[in-house]
Order: structure tokens, then C-alpha cells, then sequence
């Protein structure tokens, strides 16, 4: 059963894949598809963060990594560099949890 699993995740990739390379270059040269195709990358990415913050099994929690996802906007919003960013969002959410 398993197997078979992997089997049809595979075979569903690569004809994902193959449907990608098969449009034609007239579709993906529409401003809507371009404008679209530049916004699902970053919309997929905030989904991914906000459930990895806000989450914790089926419950939806509000903990130190939201002060540390919180320090980390502040941080990019005054264009501080990504590894300093990254470091003060993990070293306020560490602090805080071991305060709260």
C-alpha cells in the first residue's frame, strides 16, 4: 500500500510537471498570469509561516513565536539585514519562552 503511495505521488509530479511545460508561451506572456504567477510564491510562504506561529497540533495558540514573528516585521520594516533579523526574531521568541 505503500508503495502504491509513492507510486501516484510520482507519476501525479512529473504530469504536473509535464502540464507546466506544456502551456503555450502566449498564456504565461498575459499580464494577469505574470502578475499572479509573481504573488503565489510569497502568498504560499506567509500561509506556511502563519500556521507554523499560530498553531500548535489543532489548536490555534498565540506563544512567543508570534512576539518573535512580531520583532522580526519590525526589524524588516527598518530594512535590517536578513541574518540580523533572523537572529533578534529567534533570540526574543527563546527569551520569552523562557520568561512566559
Amino acid at each position: 500500500m505503500m508503495w502504491t503511495a509513492v507510486i501516484v505521488a510520482a507519476v501525479g509530479c512529473y504530469l504536473l510537471k509535464l502540464g507546466g511545460l506544456s502551456v503555450p508561451p502566449w498564456v504565461l506572456e498575459r499580464p494577469v498570469v505574470e502578475r499572479v504567477a509573481d504573488l503565489i510564491p510569497v502568498a504560499l510562504l506567509s500561509a506556511l509561516v502563519a500556521v507554523q506561529v499560530f498553531t500548535r497540533g489543532h489548536e490555534i495558540v498565540v506563544d512567543a513565536r508570534a512576539l518573535g514573528l512580531g520583532v522580526a516585521v519590525v526589524l524588516l520594516l527598518l530594512r535590517a539585514p536578513f541574518l540580523v533579523v533572523v537572529f533578534g526574531a529567534a533570540l526574543v521568541a527563546a527569551v520569552a519562552r523562557l520568561l512566559l
